[in-house]
């Protein structure tokens, strides 16, 4: 157990050496096991939280550090010019769990690089600018994704934004028809919103965007870095409601915390990609991809998509006999 001064100076280190972004709580995480986060003075907390959305199956699951130890023995790294196992049986396994016609992956780092390429292709292919984006939407932190970040208090202090962005209100097909046109490269959404407040379209808001978007060109993009992977009870929202976008951004949980990152997307939008058009330095390193292939083997096999379904629906009927417990 770590004595009280002790604490105190891990606390003082971080903020003598760490650059002050965020508001932390006044305890130190030493380590996790499963539901659990256990602090450097032996407290135990259940951790709803999930390491911000990234923990998908539990912390330091038995399976994913074996995964990770065991390619960290053979290869911790190599560029995407050679061909990898690693990363041939990760993008097959992500594919495969992917709703058609999403056909092809391109692994990156983060959600925000996601997102950007998933707004960078839709405009080289297009060659439209014009991207639709909804208010109270939260893509990410660099140039492109917070350009298209719905929540202004993202985009304060950062200038100049990316030109061509516009924002309709979420779930409102009329606001989204009013700024949909011929100029228009892409639609991207949170299919659930996350940091504007957790906020779910009807149906037929989804179904109408696919059917709009078709009829002016233009590209429809989920932004499911926090609704993939199974929090839904579903691994995508992508194909829910019969909807199917052209591509899907994913980040998070895709590698049970190995910082992963990706885009899927159609194959008549990869075949147009010509050598050159993307690149990463690390996204698709060996290590996160034996991560994710292992993750997605995880949720499959221990039948955690049903686990979240029966335990949501539990929290939910618990939760909501709470008083101080209210839906916006």
């Amino acid at each position: 157990m770590t004595t009280q001064p002790q604490l105190e100076n891990l606390v003082a280190i971080e903020e003598q050496y760490q650059v002050a972004t965020y508001k932390k709580f006044p305890f130190v995480i030493e380590r996790g096991q499963d539901v659990w986060v256990y602090t450097s003075e032996g407290d135990r907390y259940l951790d709803l939280y999930g390491g911000h959305a990234v923990v998908s199956t539990g912390h330091s699951h038995p399976r994913i550090v074996q995964a990770i130890s065991n390619q960290a023995s053979r290869l911790i790294f190599y560029s995407n010019l050679v061909y990898n196992d690693a990363r041939a049986r990760a993008a097959k396994a992500l594919v495969e769990i992917a709703p058609e016609p999403l056909a092809k992956a391109f692994f990156v780092n983060s959600g925000t690089e996601a997102n950007e390429n998933a707004m960078k292709i839709a405009r080289m292919l297009t060659g439209r600018l014009k991207i639709i984006s909804f208010e109270g939407a939260f893509h990410g932190r660099t140039p492109g994704s917070v350009s298209a970040t719905g929540l202004a208090r993202y985009r304060e202090n950062v200038a100049p934004l990316l030109e061509g962005h516009f924002f309709a209100d979420f779930g409102n097909v009329a606001s989204v028809e009013s700024l949909l046109d011929e100029e228009t490269a892409a639609v991207i959404l949170e299919p659930i919103q996350s940091m504007g407040g957790v906020f779910l379209g009807e149906p037929e808001f989804y179904q109408a965007l696919r059917e709009m978007c078709d009829q002016v060109g233009a590209m429809l993009i989920y932004d499911e870095v926090q609704t993939g992977m199974g929090r839904t009870g579903e691994f995508f929202f992508a194909g829910v409601h019969g909807v199917v976008p052209d591509m899907v951004s994913l980040a998070k949980g895709i590698a049970s915390g190995v910082p992963m990152g990706a885009l899927l997307m159609t194959d008549a939008i990869a075949g147009e990609i010509k050598t050159g058009d993307l690149g990463t330095t690390f996204g698709g390193g060996p290590l996160a991809c034996a991560a994710l292939e292992a993750t997605v083997d995880v949720i499959r096999e221990e039948r955690l998509l049903e686990n979240v379904r029966e335990n949501s629906k539990y929290l939910f009927e618990e939760l909501t006999k709470l008083a101080m417990i209210e839906e916006a």
